[in-house]
């Protein structure tokens, strides 16, 4: 019987046996220069950077004084307990959990009584991404929105009684429960009294679900491997799954990526005519019995390429709710943590997205054509075309954006690739012939659009061998991940050039305790006792460009004593200084998706899986906690959370 285990960073083995450099032996040589990185300090000794790039990027972005800070909040302390906490002077307010009326009519939850329709209309399980769009399209409204959120996963064992981690007791109902309550939601907001509200009869409400019919289209439309006995044309896919991070377009449409796709299927890759392509993904390692339900698309056996036809970037336009999703194949297919798209100086749209796995790789999408303001029909297929790079980071703190073109270099039939339909579809295979460079699990990138620089999180990667080991850089296993940021050329913020060929590399922060001199962690300077973390995941700039840091530390948590949150910094370019604690989540769950509104005066965060992660036997019959209802016979419910400041001022200040 197959255990239920889900994607824990900390049991993540990775499939990359290629033979390109990993990111860490770079960072060694790196580090290892007596100029680079001067300004990569111990916690409050300073960070500051030196020569022409430090020039380049100086402005006010940082807080005038740099030994003090622009985050004025009292922070809350380190800890875990069953609640969420804030900091002092301001709300968390729940907006809305799994189970929830979405769609009009839709009824309550009652997890006693879920069934797959009620599921196809209700909030959807382990909100991640989170996004908000104004109302009407095209304004800069912060009181009237749209709010779109990904449903990454299920966790079985607490959303039903009688479950679980052996698989025990699942049924095809709870399957089918569990497939419509993956994809998404869209929902209206209304800000009334200071107060957020779902406005329940808007007619923009909509659920997305591995059920719903969405198109394919990109260089993989219609492929033959695209292809099942449920879809001849390849150009026809039921539904999305495991919807991690996302970005927004400049055009108001909303990019959900999908992530682990792997963990749903089940059989021998072998025995396939994708052998290697699967083995290059992990598909066959399945964590759900959904296959074993007779569910046949998840059987390898019997649906050889269903697999295919996810580890994609959906479009879906969340102001239009009859509009179809359209899985984007341009962008490549791997396991998604991110679609963060920039307007480039040029008009080019780009799109940057990590790979998370262990020693994956970073990738950046620039379009073809350029995009119009004044015509969003005409943006609507942007993504249809345009030049996918990998990233190779190298020792003297440069970047190359490696192009993945059919034809170019290695990537052509000698090595298996006959189109660029087969780049797409093989992307993680094609950027080892080009050398990328092997990343510690590279989550969320998104770009500060005050100063420029795009930040890259990596989580952890606990494969880090001790040879990898040296005095600036002095962990044989990275358990507490670190931050890069990446500047392209051309000066601040519009003026930077996301679509050069070129940028520059440095690294802001070493995440980890920096009290325990072992773990090597580097934050700057100003940064509070609380101010330190571990696993950096998702991050969001307010409109003064300070970043704001989501944590994910899986089952780890004990060994920070700290639940996941919310970590707030001041930046200069692309180095951060006085990091400070602003909210913390119940035990067991991780922190998603930040997101401001334009105005700065909400942050909406996604908690994900109360009561899953780093404890023992917590079931739906006895979680860990019982958040956010705290009510005899209630489970755990995922749910987004409005974070306001008391007096209506903006978040952070």
């Amino acid at each position: 019987m197959t255990e239920l285990r889900y994607a824990d960073p900390q049991d993540d083995v990775g499939s990359n046996r290629s033979d390109n450099p990993d990111f860490n032996s770079i960072v060694a040589r790196r580090l290892s220069r007596r100029a680079a990185l001067r300004g990569l300090m111990a916690l409050g000794a300073g960070t500051a950077l030196s020569g022409p790039l430090g020039a380049a990027l100086a402005g006010p972005a940082r807080a005038a004084d740099p030994t003090g800070s622009s985050l004025t909040f009292e922070e809350i302390a380190h800890g875990a307990d069953e609640r969420h906490h804030v900091a002092k002077g301001y709300d968390a307010d729940v907006l809305i959990r799994w189970g929830d009326p979405v769609a009009a009519g839709a009824p309550a939850v009652d997890p006693a009584q879920q069934t797959p329709a009620r599921q196809a209309q209700q909030f959807g399980y382990n909100n991640d991404y989170v996004a908000f769009l104004p109302l009407p399209l095209g304004s800069s409204s912060s009181d009237s929105g749209l709010l779109w959120v990904n449903h990454e996963y299920t966790n079985t064992d607490l959303m039903f009684a009688g479950v679980d981690r052996k698989g025990a007791n699942v049924t095809r109902e709870m399957v089918e429960i569990e497939l419509n309550a993956h994809g998404g939601s869209v929902v209206e907001l209304r800000k009334s009294g200071g107060k957020w509200q779902v406005v329940r009869d808007s007619r923009h409400n909509r659920r997305i679900t591995m059920n719903t019919p969405m198109r394919v289209s990109g260089p993989a439309s219609g492929h033959e491997r695209m292809k099942t006995s449920a879809d001849p044309t390849g150009r026809l896919v039921q539904g999305t799954l495991n919807n991690c991070g996302g970005g927004k377009t400049p055009w108001g449409t909303v990019l959900t990526a999908e992530e682990n796709f792997h963990q749903y299927f089940a059989g021998d890759p072998a025995l396939t005519p994708e052998a290697d392509n699967y083995r290059r993904y992990g598909v066959g390692r399945s964590v759900y019995t959904w296959w074993a339900q007779n569910v046949d698309r998840f059987d390898l056996a019997k649906e050889a390429r269903e697999a295919n036809r996810f580890g994609w970037v959906v479009e879906i336009d969340p102001y239009d709710p009859d509009a179809v999703p359209v899985k984007r194949t341009a962008l490549g297919r791997f396991k998604h943590e991110a679609a963060t798209c920039v307007v480039n100086k040029d008009g080019h749209v780009v799109v940057y997205s990590g790979d998370d796995e262990v020693n994956e790789y970073v990738y950046r999408f620039v379009t073809e054509g350029r995009y119009d303001p004044q015509d969003r029909g005409a943006n609507m297929n942007l993504l249809d075309s345009g030049t996918l790079s990998v990233a190779r980071f190298d020792a003297d703190g440069s970047l190359t954006w490696l192009p993945l073109v059919f034809g170019q270099g290695p990537l052509t039939p000698a090595n298996g690739f006959n189109s660029q339909a087969d780049i797409a579809i093989d992307t993680r295979r094609a950027a080892d012939l080009l050398g990328a460079t092997k990343m510690d699990r590279p989550e969320d990138v998104e770009a500060n659009p005050v100063t420029g620089a795009v930040y890259v999180m990596l989580t952890n990667n606990t494969q880090r061998t001790a040879e990898q080991v040296n005095a600036p850089n002095p962990r044989p296993k990275s358990e507490f991940g670190h931050i890069v940021a990446l500047v392209p050329p051309g000066g601040r913020g519009a003026d930077a050039d996301h679509a050069a060929s070129r940028f520059t590399w440095t690294i802001p922060i070493l995440a980890g305790d920096p009290e325990k001199p072992e773990v090597g962690a580097r934050y700057g300077q100003g940064t509070s006792k609380n101010g330190w973390f571990g696993s950096p995941d998702n991050v969001a700039f307010d409109p003064r460009g300070r970043m704001y840091i989501a944590t994910d530390q899986g089952g780890a948590w004990p060994k920070t004593g700290t639940a996941d949150g919310i970590w707030a910094c001041d930046v200069d370019g692309p180095a951060a200084y006085a990091t400070r604690f602003l909210y913390r989540v119940p035990i067991g769950a991780e922190m998603c998706g930040p997101e401001f509104t334009p105005d700065g005066r909400t942050l909406f965060v996604a908690v994900q899986h109360p009561a899953a992660d780093g404890v023992k036997d917590s079931t739906y019959d006895n979680p860990a906690t019982r958040w956010p209802d705290f009510q005899p016979g209630m489970p755990p419910r995922p749910s987004i959370v409005a974070i306001t400041r008391q007096d209506g001022g903006e978040i952070g200040t």
